[in-house]
């Protein structure tokens, strides 16, 4: 691969775009990192890094992006992924798709073949429901979240929806008495043929996707990705049919048709929004 051209960065314009980043993920997560001090838990932003497994101080550090050289930046020097010559660092981009290339194509291959496909909006957020059906008491993965319909209700509930999940990740949470009311069988194997811009885990994926490939991909979009992502979440868990309420978050009640059609609202807006940070991703990427 033929490197493209490269832009010099002098360290007065550089410096201060790493600090606002760092800043503002301090900002950002301040109330995560003050709640696992005292050990509680929070359903939205623990999400993010629980499941994702992706650190604070992680996001925390600023990435330029491939071709992107900064000027005087002796702090890179030993940092996986750069190559610091004459003070001056840089994405080290033979050395990363050597070691990250398949990952690269397989994300490119994902995001393209999702930006190709109309959204689905007919799921209403299914997949929690069916991560809790026909549970026993004691076997909820959140037991600090009580059913804000009760056990009975929740299945009653799922078995007169539509399911109709496309992610793996989500499915291979369902209950086993749930996968066979799945209208479609999502496995990894099949990722790129079947996820589509109307999922919300699709659309927090992103968040994955851009950390993922770091540093190759600009801090600025990893941290859009993030905040897209956080937003997703409160939707994802306000049609779940958990209680949240006591996280001062509103239930879009999925079982009516009301709840249905804000469900559906929300949902075509994150999948424009999520569509418009596939193709910023997508442009970052090395060609």
């Amino acid at each position: 691969m033929t490197a493209p051209p490269s832009t010099l960065v002098p360290r007065e314009q550089w410096l201060p775009l790493a600090r606002a980043h760092e800043e503002a993920v301090d900002a950002l997560t301040a109330g995560h990192r003050e709640r696992r001090a005292r050990g509680e838990k929070h359903p939205v932003e623990d999400f993010l890094f629980d499941y994702y497994r992706h650190r604070v101080g992680h996001l925390r550090r600023w990435h330029p992006g491939h071709g992107v050289v900064l000027a005087d930046a002796p702090e890179y020097e030993g940092r996986t992924g750069y190559v610091v010559q004459d003070g001056a660092a840089q994405v080290d981009l033979d050395e990363v798709l050597e070691r990250r290339g398949a990952s690269v194509e397989r994300v490119r291959a994902l995001l393209t073949a999702t930006l190709g496909r109309p959204a689905h909006l007919g799921c209403f957020g299914m997949h929690e429901w069916a991560m809790v059906y026909r549970l026993a008491p004691g076997e909820q993965r959140h037991e600090q979240l009580p059913l804000r319909l009760g056990q009975a209700a929740t299945d009653e509930v799922v078995e007169r929806s539509t399911v109709r999940c496309s992610h793996f990740d989500a499915y291979r949470f369902f209950t086993q008495p749930a996968r066979p009311l799945n209208a479609l069988r999502p496995t990894r194997e099949a990722q790129v043929a079947m996820e589509q811009p109307g999922c919300l885990h699709a659309g927090m994926d992103l968040y994955k996707w851009c950390f993922t490939l770091a540093p190759l991909v600009p801090s600025a979009l990893t941290l859009d990705a993030f905040l897209l992502a956080r937003e997703i979440r409160v939707l994802d868990m306000q049609a779940s049919p958990y209680d949240v309420s006591a996280f001062d978050l509103d239930a879009v009640a999925v079982e009516t048709p009301a709840g249905r059609a804000e469900y559906a609202r929300r949902q075509r807006d994150f999948a424009a929004r999520s569509d418009a940070l596939r193709r910023r991703l997508l442009e970052a990427l090395p060609a």
